[in-house]
């Protein structure tokens, strides 16, 4: 069946075959998916087919459905491998999916990754006050990181915040999501107009990355977002439903993460397998987040080491008010007070996350992820050694016997301190 729209709608159509016409940038599609962006223009002003009935677009930051388990049947279907949590672990293919998010492109579903839901009329000024990123200059349709800590600055975890018309949307680790509610909440005073909602379980989440993601979206007629800046997100419709599409995609600022109701995540998960994308598994996603250096809670965000010593830069406001850890961000600073930072670790076997960092004989710090490399005789992990102790490029030994060398990585290395003394930049 064949449907028409005007140019003031973008639409993704996956199907068969699909025929693209422009003049008067009338689209003719058949037996697709039709995604529509969401525009300001009157819907009284557009002439539409017969067959599409017209559908109100909303923002994703109303609640949507409760979930179903649609998306896990389909990926069932594609060979995952799914815990009792329902987690998808993998798709029994790690190392074409590893390859895809360096070479071309791969997805992955992380809608077992926490979903937080701040709205009221002072949501801005409260999440500016209770973490490290400035939200009072974002407006709507912007985003970026942001670093909840404790009073002393110590690491909770990374959120990455979309500001919404009526809402802030948070993605956070699955291991903090609880808490991380809990303690927004009880930081919600009685004269605040703040409500805190978990939506984890009435919405999905995908990542798309790897070089050639940039192509999908443009595949998908989404290349409007392809080279907007690092959080930017616009809202669309798939058959009716909202989805939300961001640039980024956690462990770095390439890529992209959807947002969707799992009504609609089935027919999205498939249409982007139609499109190249190689399915991930959340295994093989925790091997790309240590090669490429995202801490994560539990492991490198704990209260062991503070925010600056995490490396954490881009996503803390140096010159906003007061807010939770500011007088200790800001004396570690003033004073030059960093005694270690997080590093990447190229091992000559595998190695325990916990095992003691070693030179010349003596402790200078820790391991706290480890993974096996790209092929099987390599071996990578992440930890935080003394500034004064080791450099990139410098060898160290990690447990008994294991020798490393210290490199950087790449979700680190495009991090921006400010200007510090010569010792602080080790």
């Amino acid at each position: 069946m064949a449907a028409t729209s005007s140019t003031a709608t973008t639409h993704l159509i996956v199907g068969s075959t699909s025929r693209l016409h422009t003049t008067r940038t009338t689209k003719f599609f058949q037996n697709g998916v039709v995604l529509t962006q969401k525009k300001t223009l009157s819907l009284r002003r557009r002439r539409r087919s017969a067959s599409i009935p017209p559908t109100a677009v909303l923002p994703f930051d109303l609640s949507p459905p409760p979930i179903d388990h649609d998306l896990l049947e389909t990926v069932k279907s594609e060979g995952a491998k799914i815990s009792e949590e329902g987690i998808v672990e993998t798709f029994g293919n790690d190392g074409e999916a590893l390859d895809a998010a360096d070479n071309g492109v791969a997805v992955v579903d992380l809608s077992h990754f926490g979903r937080i839901r701040v709205s009221g009329d002072d949501r801005i000024q409260f999440l500016h006050n209770q973490s490290t990123a400035n939200f009072e200059i974002l407006r709507e349709g912007q985003g970026c990181d942001t670093v909840f800590v404790t009073p002393t600055a110590r690491t909770i975890d990374i959120a990455h915040a979309w500001i919404m018309k009526n809402a802030v949307i948070l993605v956070v680790s699955p291991l903090t999501c609880s808490s991380i509610t809990e303690m927004l909440n009880k930081y919600v005073f009685f004269a605040d107009k703040v409500e805190i909602q978990d939506i984890t379980k009435q919405s999905c989440l995908f990542v798309v990355v790897g070089p050639k993601s940039n192509q999908v979206m443009r595949d998908l007629n989404l290349g409007d977002l392809v080279g907007e800046a690092y959080g930017t997100h616009r809202h669309y419709s798939v058959n009716g439903m909202p989805i939300t599409v961001g640039v980024g995609n956690v462990i770095s600022e390439e890529g992209f993460l959807l947002l969707m109701s799992p009504v609609a995540a089935g027919s999205v998960w498939e249409t982007l397998l139609s499109q190249g994308a190689v399915p991930m598994g959340s295994n093989a996603w925790e091997k790309l987040r240590i090669i490429k250096g995202r801490p994560a809670p539990g492991k490198e965000l704990t209260n062991e080491y503070n925010v600056l010593e995490a490396g954490l830069w881009n996503s803390i406001s140096l010159d906003k008010g007061c807010y939770k850890g500011q007088e200790t961000i800001s004396r570690l600073i003033t004073y030059d007070g960093l005694k270690q930072r997080l590093w990447g670790i190229c091992l000559s076997a595998p190695a325990e996350p916990g095992s003691p960092i070693i030179v010349d004989g003596k402790k200078v710090g820790k391991l706290t992820s480890y993974t096996l490399g790209r092929k099987e005789s390599d071996h990578f992990g992440l930890g935080y050694i003394k500034r004064k102790d080791a450099l990139g490029g410098d060898t160290v030994t990690v447990g008994d016997n294991i020798v490393g060398t210290v490199v950087e990585v790449p979700f680190l290395a495009r991090q921006s301190p400010p200007l510090l003394s010569k010792s602080s930049s080790s």
